[in-house]
């Protein structure tokens, strides 16, 4: 049972974001989880609420410095949420001083280091490339779908279906994001990235992500991006990324697949007791 007092009491929140990525972020720490579909919903709402692409909560964790839980703005659940990773790594380490921490999320336990210069770097561990585990809906050859383009699929937590083609600004993202998000070949829906070449291992990535809609970056999905780059012979393992919100430099070494880029404390603030009182379930 949530906390009965909810309702009665504001909600302290941290307004943050990575490249234009936007989170909200409560700290649940030594607490029990406050949030609820419904209220992520709720506060994702950018009119009547505060806006998001990703809510997550901060909790306890016996074998890492803290637990993360993800949210999509639908208020459905995110198993990953690289940039969220990044901003909430940044967050502890100003507060305890480290330079290296670790992070517990769906995808398992990920490591964060001080990259300097402000810059944060985490490993997003490995790349899947087992349709069953992405997953997809049947058997089929992960590098070149069975799709019109012949996108990529992949998983980072969550899966990704990445279309490599000759001007990702020319896309209407709209339209192929809603279009793909909800494939039959996805079972569980899927973030949905078009990519063009810049130069020598440097890509541009537009996205839209499933719950969400088009975002400004995103880690997992500036991961997957890379990851199928190199794959398909396009770039090297170390690849800078260009997103609308900025550059994000992935590396897909043997241990993992790691992102580092930078990190922004907006604001903080409240959910008003009326708020939370006025959120149905």
């Amino acid at each position: 049972m949530r906390d009965a007092n909810l309702h009665t009491k504001g909600l302290p929140f941290l307004k943050m974001h990575g490249l234009g990525n936007d989170f909200v972020v409560i700290d649940a720490r030594g607490v029990e989880n406050p949030i609820t579909p419904a209220i992520a919903k709720a506060i994702g709402n950018r009119s009547m609420g505060v806006g998001f692409d990703q809510l997550a909560v901060i909790s306890t964790d016996s074998e890492s410095d803290a637990h993360l839980i993800f949210y999509n703005a639908d208020g459905s659940f995110s198993a990953a949420c690289g940039n969220a990773t990044r901003c909430i790594a940044r967050l502890i380490m100003t507060e305890t001083g480290q330079s290296n921490l670790t992070l517990r999320t769906q995808r398992g336990i990920l490591a964060c280091e001080d990259a300097g210069g402000g810059l944060t770097r985490i490993n997003m561990g490995q790349p899947i490339f087992d349709w069953q585990s992405i997953p997809l809906a049947k058997g089929v050859d992960t590098l070149e779908l069975p799709i019109e383009g012949a996108p990529s699929a992949m998983g980072m937590g969550n899966p990704h279906c990445t279309f490599i083609v000759e001007d990702a600004e020319a896309v209407d993202l709209v339209a192929l994001g809603t279009k793909y998000e909800t494939h039959e070949l996805y079972p569980e829906r899927t973030n949905v990235e078009f990519i063009s070449l810049l130069g020598a291992d440097e890509i541009r990535m537009r996205i839209w992500e499933r719950g969400v809609g088009v975002t400004m970056a995103s880690g997992s999905g500036s991961c997957a991006s890379a990851v199928t780059a190199a794959r398909r012979g396009l770039t090297g393992r170390k690849v800078k990324v260009h997103t609308d919100g900025g550059v994000l430099e992935i590396d897909w070494c043997d241990d993992g697949v790691w992102m580092t880029g930078p990190t922004m404390l907006v604001f903080s603030g409240e959910f008003s007791a009326q708020f939370l009182s006025s959120i149905d379930g």
